[in-house]
């Protein structure tokens, strides 16, 4: 069931993007490997994204929303993997797992069409110039 805004969802977005960059000072698993840098890359990836696509909180609207969703899904299980692909489960692979879940989640419940406050045509046409019809 899709009960999720797509506004909702890039408010969530921008805050679950903060606090990965955070999580690894915030929760004391920074050890400068692979357990620290995945949820700041992640975290990077979610901010931009969300300022990419073509919703409500969007700046360059150059997203699809379905591609926005898209991604998601693969962050999501990177995130939740990334501890056992890259060997630091034994330290810490909770917050991992439990946000990336989350994002899966997310995605699965986000509405794919903006109720207000979008370009509904087409998100991105060379440049960003929209081509009259």
């Amino acid at each position: 069931m899709k009960i999720l805004s797509t506004r909702a969802h890039g408010i969530i977005d921008y805050l679950v993007g903060m606090l990965l960059i955070a999580a690894p000072f915030i929760l004391d698993f920074d050890r400068g490997g692979a357990e620290t840098w995945v949820p700041i890359i992640v975290g990077a990836i979610i901010i931009l994204q969300a300022l990419m696509t073509n919703f409500e909180v969007g700046m360059f609207k150059m997203l699809s929303m379905n591609m926005h969703l898209t991604m998601d899904y693969l962050i999501g299980v990177f995130l939740a993997a990334s501890p056992w692909i890259f060997n630091f489960d034994e330290y810490v692979y909770l917050p991992h797992l439990v946000v990336g879940v989350m994002i899966v989640l997310e995605a699965m419940i986000t509405r794919v069409v903006p109720e207000h406050g979008t370009d509904t045509r087409h998100p991105y046409r060379g440049g960003g110039i929209h081509q009259p019809h």
